[in-house]
């Protein structure tokens, strides 16, 4: 079969953590994201995110590469693909002007509430339930300093959260399961986009990179469905075009939970020191996307 022609017409990507072993619900939908792109003559990128320096690992960096390509996954742009990889090592990269340009647009506020004060203020007699595996709604606590965020020359020692517009529902079509919505400031609230210890959050940084790599269409697993959400405000108030969305079922264990870097007897070092077979793990995990 004569493979696909290459084009910039579609750019995939897959960003593994370094924060524990690869398992192998990632690894069928890092396939997943190989199959998309293969199939659309596309270029698929491998990004390391590894902003989480507390749990960050060297022999889980240096185990990815190697699950991965174990695995059958190959890639075009990242490391150990010629050239220098710093454009796709997340703390290699810098996310400050991003900060300025949301500070700038009057977007995100410093927020002091820690997690016990929100989830204080949600137990209160007229607070909102926070969704199952999700967040909590934030109550809007430090909204009233959205006025002094323009005064801020640096994010550093506090959160920064991003105003959603209350009542706004938002829409997307997601690859797989179809039309989706939700409602912000219900479903979802004003979000983290810079932690206190001066790092940017998974939803700043996410999106910063995929716009900044050029990535048309995201392939990730269902669980992160409501961050689309966010990330989609996030694209709008940077004024850059969102990717298309593709999210995968999630792979359980044999009790129904799905699969965790704590897995251990799932993850792919262990089964690649076992003698699996990645065809057989193929053919009885997903199927290929169309």
């Amino acid at each position: 079969m004569v493979p696909p022609k290459m084009t910039e017409s579609y750019r995939g990507r897959i960003a593994p953590s370094p924060t524990g072993y690869l398992h192998l619900g990632h690894a069928l939908t890092f396939w997943t994201a190989q199959e998309r792109a293969r199939s659309r003559g596309g270029a698929l990128v491998l990004r390391i995110e590894d902003l989480d320096a507390g749990r960050c690992r060297p022999e889980f960096r240096a185990a990815i590469v190697e699950d991965l390509q174990w695995f059958g996954i190959e890639w075009q742009e990242g490391p150990d693909v010629g050239g220098p990889c710093a454009p796709y090592v997340q703390s290699r990269r810098d996310y400050l002007p991003v900060w300025r340009r949301l500070r700038d647009a009057g977007l995100i506020y410093p927020c002091a509430c820690s997690r016990r004060d929100v989830q204080s203020a949600l137990s209160a007699p007229h607070g909102e339930e926070q969704p199952e595996g999700d967040e909590p709604v934030y109550p809007g606590t430090c909204r009233r300093r959205l006025a002094e965020a323009r005064e801020s020359e640096s994010p550093a020692g506090v959160n920064w959260r991003f105003r959603v517009p209350d009542g706004e529902e938002v829409r997307f079509k997601d690859g797989r399961a179809g039309e989706l919505s939700a409602v912000a400031g219900r479903d979802f609230g004003d979000f983290i986009v810079w932690r206190k210890d001066n790092i940017p959050s998974y939803q700043l940084a996410v999106v910063a990179d995929d716009a900044a790599m050029k990535i048309t269409e995201v392939v990730r697993g269902e669980d992160l469905l409501k961050s689309t959400f966010r990330q989609m405000l996030l694209y709008r108030a940077l004024g850059v075009a969102e990717p298309a969305w593709h999210h995968c079922p999630l792979v359980r264990d044999p009790e129904g939970r799905r699969l965790a870097k704590r897995h251990q007897p799932l993850s792919l070092n262990d089964l690649r020191k076992s003698g699996a077979d990645p065809a057989r793990l193929k053919a009885e995990g997903l199927p290929p996307p169309s």
